[in-house]
């Protein structure tokens, strides 16, 4: 009997990735989750959430964007195309991790685990199409796609590891201030969807119903929890100090404490500033930057160095008989 391999085992058996185009597929993952976060809120800062009024389709008639759509529709259509774009990246992800020598099981779990989000989140963008832009679904969407940047931030973390356990590089204290840095930063991004949701961008010029709760009070407590997790931010900075952290740990400590500093000047300023289009777009790419940064210093934290396992002396025919 012939055993018969998956497209996947095929191309592993006639590809083996450097481990340089590993870190650059995962890269790759990452960069296109935040892209589509970012076009995604071009689609709803210009209005253009219905410009394809359906799905998968565009129209009823059409899978693409017709000229009767006009400009809505062609960002509408073009923000759906780069979903393929985005699905070929993870793809690439999936490949790279499978080919891999020797295989890594736990690394190619990861790129699947981002595929099977990127469909989950398409499924959720037919739903909130169809829902007319409701804002619960299209909070829903948002964490959805922050769902596949943790995964694609992570993934990308693995590959420049072993797949040893991980070995803390701090006390135990310094990695329980972390925990309460991340789940202080997703009750923040959670807190700004609502204030999405209750703001005026509603994401198309119809008269789309909004979450009800009064904006100001949301953006108010969106603002204590920013504060809150620069707080900790700053602490996370002088406890990795304290402890003489790794440099690299103190490194992106220090990162992530600017890039916060840089995404509470754009949240004031646009709040102050009646939400124009523009600084809303930022924030939200600030808000990509802000989740990677504060997972790039929880995943710091550890390491998993590379086994080196000894392999015993063989013959010069040993070798020739095992090739």
């Amino acid at each position: 009997m012939v055993a018969v391999l998956t497209p996947l085992a095929f191309i592993a058996q006639r590809w083996t990735p450097t481990p340089r185009t590993l870190r650059r597929a995962a890269l790759a993952a990452v960069v296109m989750s935040v892209l589509i976060v970012v076009t995604g809120g071009a689609v709803r800062l210009t209005s253009s959430g219905l410009g394809c009024d359906t799905w998968p389709k565009c129209t009823d008639d059409s899978l693409f964007a017709t000229p009767e759509e006009g400009i809505h529709g062609a960002i509408e259509f073009g923000n759906r195309m780069l979903t393929y774009v985005l699905s070929a990246a993870v793809g690439w992800v999936i490949i790279s991790a499978r080919a891999t020598k020797p295989w890594r099981r736990g690394l190619t779990r990861l790129a699947w685990a981002q595929f099977w989000i990127v469909m989950l989140n398409a499924v959720l963008g037919g739903i909130t199409v169809m829902a007319g832009l409701n804002p619960w679904t299209v909070a829903g969407h948002f964490l959805a796609a922050t769902s596949l940047l943790t995964v694609a931030v992570i993934t990308w973390q693995r590959t420049r590891e072993g797949d040893t356990a991980p070995r803390p590089r701090v006390p135990g204290p310094v990695r329980k201030l972390s925990w309460a840095l991340l789940t202080t930063s997703a009750v923040l991004i959670a807190a700004g969807t609502v204030v999405t949701g209750s703001g005026p961008h509603a994401g198309d010029g119809s008269d789309v119903p909004r979450m009800p709760f009064d904006w100001a009070t949301t953006a108010h407590v969106h603002a204590i929890a920013a504060w809150i997790v620069c707080a900790l931010a700053l602490a996370m900075w002088l406890a990795l100090r304290v402890v003489d952290a790794p440099r690299d740990t103190r490194a992106r400590a220090r990162d992530l404490l600017l890039v916060l500093l840089a995404q509470g000047a754009v949240g004031y300023v646009q709040f102050f500033t009646e939400l124009p289009e523009v600084l809303v777009g930022i924030h939200m790419l600030g808000s990509c930057l802000v989740w990677i940064a504060v997972l790039r210093v929880a995943l710091s934290l550890r390491e998993r160095p590379a086994a080196t396992p000894s392999l015993p002396a063989q013959s010069d025919s040993s070798v020739s008989a095992s090739v």
